[in-house]
């Protein structure tokens, strides 16, 4: 069943919208040998051109808004954006505030929420996954690439 999906490793960039890093940590938490998902071929890359899913978390300041859209271009299609957090997928506690211009998903496409403030590493891991499902359907042409 598992090897229906996945073709080829999942290269992971992760980028801070301006998050208190509670989220981030759980990321980290998650890439721990406990978990170890690189066992399964997911990796987080130090560059967006190298990357294949978006993980961002918080939500997007003023400053961060330009750089995050930059990004998201520079990773090349198909791709696919997993936001981690309830800041990133509402606001959380920072909604209406004077300096966020709203959640990810007003700046550029979300394919994936994982809930939580923050989320379980179990949670992450598993928002990967469906990130990576929805990856590889794009790759194959069996899922429509909707653009803002």
């Amino acid at each position: 069943m598992i090897n229906k999906y996945f073709h080829k490793a999942l290269w992971v960039f992760h980028f801070n919208s301006g998050s208190c890093n509670g989220c981030d940590i759980e990321i980290l938490a998650a890439l721990m040998p406990r978990h170890d998902p690189e066992r399964f071929g997911i990796k987080l890359v130090g560059s967006p051109r190298h990357a294949d899913v978006l993980v961002v978390t918080g939500p997007v300041t003023r400053l961060m808004a330009d750089k995050l859209k930059r990004i998201y271009e520079q990773i090349p299609d198909p791709k696919v954006v997993m936001v981690v957090g309830g800041c990133g997928s509402t606001g959380g506690v920072f909604y209406e505030s004077y300096n966020i211009p709203g959640p990810v998903d007003k700046i550029i496409p979300v394919d994936v929420y994982v809930p939580g403030c923050p989320p379980r590493p179990e949670a992450i891991v598993y928002g990967v996954a469906k990130a990576w499902v929805k990856l590889e359907k794009l790759r194959k042409g069996e899922e429509v690439v909707v653009q803002r």
